[in-house]
């Protein structure tokens, strides 16, 4: 190749999200490591499509949310934020614009069918940890750190406590917070932020094997649950014990729940139809 040729050649940028299906386990990997995968605009909504998409894929059976780079998710893009204090309203119009944006995308994880796996290798701060949290469930190397350090720049950390004052106990979530203090992977677990704690480097074969686990159960029961749980998490005891009644009559009527029970009581293995 010619020194012109050379010159003229334009290198097209790595992709911002990546997606890898494999036995019916979408996994997603964030890919801005300079960046510390923080959450831009093109960010955020190369994640709504690709969970637009991912619910309306009947092979898709769980997914695992994983990061390149040292860090997992360091929140928003400050830079791109701090840009449009210029703008005429000093950027309100754009700053509500980007936080509904965020909010929408951390909402279609919990619309989604399938169950959501967090894979966290690094650290996920202010939005990261709030993605950590709106994912069902999560999966954290040793070497993770968890923290909603917006107090200390000035900015508390509200959209993120939506999430996680869900996920842990009021004074944890309150903690974080109030000191802006990262917890380790193994705080997060007694706190019930993280599900399962490994060692550095296994996280992505442990999320995978929990994937694989979810993925070989009746992708129609799976849905079921998720959406029954939480709808009636917001519940009182009573409308709550109303409303899983109802919702298990109802599933005692799929094909799954039928050919699951008859297995059960065959001792044998059974064969989903996913109906």
């Amino acid at each position: 190749m010619t020194k012109s040729a050379t010159a003229t050649r334009t290198e097209v940028p790595a992709p911002i999200l990546l997606r890898e299906d494999r036995d019916g386990i979408a996994c997603l990997t964030l890919n801005r490591p300079p960046a510390r995968n923080a959450l831009s605009e093109a960010m955020i909504d190369a994640l709504i499509e690709q969970f637009v998409a991912i619910g309306a894929d009947k092979s898709v059976r769980a997914v695992v949310l994983a990061a390149n780079g040292p860090a997992f998710c360091a929140g928003h893009d400050l830079k791109e934020m701090t840009a449009h204090r210029n703008d005429a309203d000093r950027g309100r119009a754009y700053f509500q614009h980007l936080f509904d944006l965020c909010s929408q995308m951390m909402q279609e994880i919990l619309r989604l069918p399938q169950p959501v796996i967090a894979c966290v290798q690094g650290v996920a701060t202010a939005a990261g940890c709030q993605l950590v949290a709106s994912c069902d469930l999560v999966v954290a190397s040793e070497a993770a750190r968890f923290a909603t350090p917006g107090v200390q720049i000035g900015l508390f950390c509200s959209a993120p406590m939506v999430p996680l004052s869900r996920k842990v106990a009021s004074n944890h979530a309150l903690e974080m917070l109030l000191t802006g203090e990262a917890v380790s992977a193994h705080r997060g677990y007694e706190i019930g932020l993280v599900n399962r704690v490994v060692p550095a480097g296994k996280e992505r074969e442990e999320a995978g094997a929990l994937a694989r686990a979810i993925a070989q159960k009746s992708s129609y029961v799976v849905k079921i649950g998720k959406e029954a749980y939480y709808r009636q998490i917001e519940m009182d005891l009573a409308e709550a014990y109303r409303y899983g009644a109802a919702v298990m009559a109802e599933n005692m009527l799929a094909r799954d729940a039928e050919e699951g029970i008859r297995a059960f009581i065959e001792k044998r293995t059974p064969k989903w139809e996913d109906r």
